[in-house]
């Protein structure tokens, strides 16, 4: 659930991206949260889910990772989030207990291509938010970690041309079904149906 805590981070990180924004902060030093709208439906796909076990592909400051652990929390899931950047992952440790939601938040820190391969299969919903040059490997990588059933979201479709692609790939291909969601820069929502 949203508590006040919960409210508090995400409402502190939010300024913190609009200044950085208006600073003119380069991409590489800055959150690039995926905004309010988008963490709800982040939210509304984890919380109904028991157990719901989240993988999280570019934890930056840990602003997804608020919406997905305060929605895990709920049915007793727990979120595993990958960063690599030191100044973000000491950020995404200090969001995430501001927030009070460490007990359903871990951290991964180093290059998501070297960790990934070495996590446990079982993860019900990836969010894909990195790099994204690195989305193709990413799902290919991610996908081998779901069961059919499992839902991988990635952030950005309406920005960038290679996540355009992505998501064009990823509807065209019929082990999965996909859909583009036009919330924040665009969602695309895809679902596994077979390995």
């Amino acid at each position: 659930m949203l508590d006040d805590r919960v409210r508090a981070v995400l409402g502190r990180l939010e300024a913190e991206e609009a200044a950085d924004r208006a600073a003119g902060m380069p991409e590489t030093q800055r959150s690039l949260s995926v905004g309010p709208e988008a963490g709800r439906l982040l939210f509304a796909l984890v919380a109904p889910n028991a157990g719901c076990e989240v993988l999280e592909i570019g934890g930056s400051r840990g602003y997804s990772t608020l919406w997905l652990a305060a929605a895990a929390r709920i049915l007793g899931g727990r979120v595993v989030s990958l960063e690599s950047d030191p100044a973000k992952v000491e950020a995404w440790r200090s969001n995430v207990a501001d927030a009070g939601l460490e007990e359903w938040a871990e951290l991964v820190e180093g290059d998501a291509k070297e960790t990934l391969p070495r996590l446990e299969d079982g993860f019900d919903v990836v969010f894909i938010d990195a790099w994204k040059n690195d989305y193709e490997t990413f799902f290919a990588l991610a996908r081998g970690k779901l069961d059919p059933g499992g839902v991988v979201v990635a952030d950005n479709v309406f920005s960038n041309e290679v996540v355009k692609a992505y998501a064009a790939a990823r509807q065209a291909d019929p082990t999965l079904v996909s859909v583009t969601v036009p919330v924040g820069s665009g969602l695309e929502v895809t679902t596994v149906l077979r390995p």
